[in-house]
């Protein structure tokens, strides 16, 4: 057991520095949060998505545990189910998908030690990046000392990835046990959790502004181009915004 130092200048007790492991622990246990839960229940009701829509059990469990962002998974689910081709299924979850390379920037200097990060765990590190734990991460990393925020945020990761995995794989095999009214509100989650997700990580005015108008058409596009409404949606919507604002603001003096 290692004893906490007292420094000789200032008469403080020193607590002994924390290794790589150690702060991969913090990470795993910092991953019991209410986030990580709503994650989890989320998962659970793409589950029963992707058993009505046909996945296999293995399928499904591939799918969460190397895409992992779950609007991708659910943007991939619906291109399978509907007969989509390879191209315009590739293409909608590109688009999906897009959004996380700026936030991998955006995290990936908050975690490097220049000079001692190596390449290869930056990029264990860029898989776990998804709503949930980007916006963990930067609420949280900053107050750490800088040599203890990569192990902490893969420790993170790891731990809601792993929970997520194997809630997922035992809800697929269950999800036909529970009532009608039960795994139809599971389903639901999805949804709503991709939703409130994004709108509570958005920080500019075109985001709200993108997902309000993707909520209005996105009826529109189901009906009249069904298999390219979420591509569609997702176009329309982001375009439309960004000009709406871009013209807001140019008549403001």
């Amino acid at each position: 057991m290692t004893v906490p130092e007292r420094s000789a200048l200032s008469g403080e007790v020193q607590e002994p520095p924390v290794s790589g492991r150690g702060w991969m622990l913090r990470g795993a246990r910092a991953a019991i949060s209410i986030p990580a839960l709503i994650l989890t229940a989320a998962f659970v009701g793409y589950a029963g998505l992707a058993r009505e829509t046909g996945l296999s059990l293995a399928e499904t469990l591939a799918m969460t545990g190397l895409i992992w962002a779950l609007p991708s998974i659910v943007v991939l689910t619906g291109a399978l189910s509907s007969g989509m081709g390879l191209i315009p299924a590739g293409i909608a979850v590109a688009l999906a998908s897009v959004r996380l390379m700026p936030m991998t920037m955006a995290l990936m200097p908050l975690v490097k030690v220049p000079g001692k990060t190596r390449t290869w765990q930056l990029l264990i590190a860029s898989h776990f990046v998804a709503v949930t734990e980007w916006v963990f991460a930067m609420r949280n990393l900053p107050d750490l000392p800088r040599e203890g925020r990569l192990p902490f945020f893969v420790g993170f990761g790891g731990a809601v990835t792993g929970f997520v995995f194997c809630m997922t794989g035992i809800a697929y095999l269950l999800v036909e046990e529970l009532p009608d009214l039960v795994a139809g509100a599971l389903v639901l989650l999805t949804p709503v959790y991709f939703l409130c997700s994004l709108w509570g990580a958005s920080r500019l005015g075109e985001d709200k502004l993108a997902l309000a108008v993707g909520l209005v058409l996105g009826p529109v596009f189901f009906l009249y181009l069904p298999g390219l409404d979420l591509l569609w949606t997702g176009l329309a919507g982001g375009t439309l915004a960004y000009a709406g604002m871009r013209i807001a603001r140019r008549r403001v003096p």
